[in-house]
C-alpha cells in the first residue's frame, strides 16, 4: 500500500462500499461512541442506507444507543478486547478512541487507552476479515515527536500503516470544536485564539472530522490515506 495525502471528493460520496453480495450492506463498528467525533460517526452511519449493521462497543450500557436504528451495542471490557473477538467481524472499523492529560495523567494507562485499545482492535479486525480501519489522530503526530501525546500518536499510525488492510484512514485533526458531555478549558481557550492560529493547526468542527471519515468509507479507496487538518474540512462538502 502507498501512503497518500487525499482530499475528498464531492463525487466521492456518492460511492458506496458494497462488500457483502447478498445484502448489498456495509457492517461497520464505532469504537469511541460516546465521544464528540464518535458520536457523529454513529449519527450520520445510521443515516447512512449503504450501512445495514453498526456494532458499538461501551464500557457500560448506554441506554440512548438503543434507539439508534441498526446499533448492536455491546458492553465490554476494554482491557480484554480479545475475549471479545468475534465482534470485530465486520467490513469497516472506525476507531475514534482517546483520553485527556485531566483524566488520565499516567503516561502508562494513557498509553493503554490512545495506543493499545486502537492496535489491539485493528488486529482483531484483520483476524475477522474487516478490510478498512478509520482511525481519529492528531496534527502533528510522529513517531520522532519530543512531545509525548504527539509521539503516541504517531507511534499508532505507524503501526496500523504495517497492517494488512486493504484500506487504512488516519485523521490527523487539531482541537476540535462541538459540544461535548464534559467541557474542555483547553479547547475553549483555543477556539477563541482561533484567528492568531496557522491554517494548519486551526481548531476544527468535531462534525466535520466525523463526516470526512464517513465519506472515506463510503469512498473505501484502497492504500492508506492520510487527511491532515488543513484538508478536513474542505473534505466535508455539505
Amino acid at each position: 500500500m502507498q501512503e497518500a495525502t487525499t482530499r475528498l471528493k464531492r463525487s466521492e460520496a456518492q460511492t458506496v462500499y458494497s462488500p457483502n453480495p447478498e445484502t448489498n450492506l456495509r457492517s461497520v463498528m464505532v469504537l469511541g461512541a460516546t465521544g464528540l467525533v464518535g458520536g457523529e460517526c454513529l449519527r450520520l452511519l445510521a443515516e447512512d442506507d449503504s450501512v445495514g449493521r453498526i456494532v458499538v462497543l461501551t464500557r457500560r450500557r448506554v441506554g440512548s444507543l438503543d434507539a439508534v436504528p441498526k446499533v448492536q451495542q455491546h458492553v465490554v471490557d476494554f482491557d480484554r478486547l480479545t475475549a471479545h473477538a468475534r465482534l470485530f467481524a465486520v467490513d469497516q472499523i472506525f476507531c475514534a478512541l482517546g483520553t485527556t492529560q485531566r483524566k488520565t495523567p499516567g503516561k502508562h494507562r494513557y498509553r493503554v487507552i490512545d495506543f493499545l485499545y486502537p492496535i489491539t482492535a485493528a488486529h482483531l479486525g484483520i483476524e475477522k476479515g474487516a478490510s478498512h480501519y478509520l482511525v481519529v489522530s492528531a496534527v502533528g503526530a510522529s513517531s520522532r515527536s519530543l512531545f509525548f501525546y504527539n509521539r503516541l500518536k504517531g507511534e499508532l499510525e505507524d503501526a496500523l500503516k504495517a497492517l494488512p488492510y486493504r484500506s487504512v484512514t488516519i485523521i490527523q485533526p487539531s482541537v476540535l470544536k462541538g459540544e461535548r458531555a464534559e467541557p474542555r478549558t483547553s479547547e475553549k481557550l483555543a477556539w477563541k485564539l482561533a484567528f492568531l492560529t496557522p491554517a494548519k493547526y486551526k481548531p476544527v468542527e468535531g462534525a466535520s472530522v466525523a463526516r470526512a471519515l464517513v465519506l472515506a468509507a463510503r469512498a473505501n479507496q484502497r492504500g492508506i490515506r492520510v487527511i491532515p487538518n488543513r484538508e478536513i474540512e474542505a473534505a466535508t462538502p455539505q
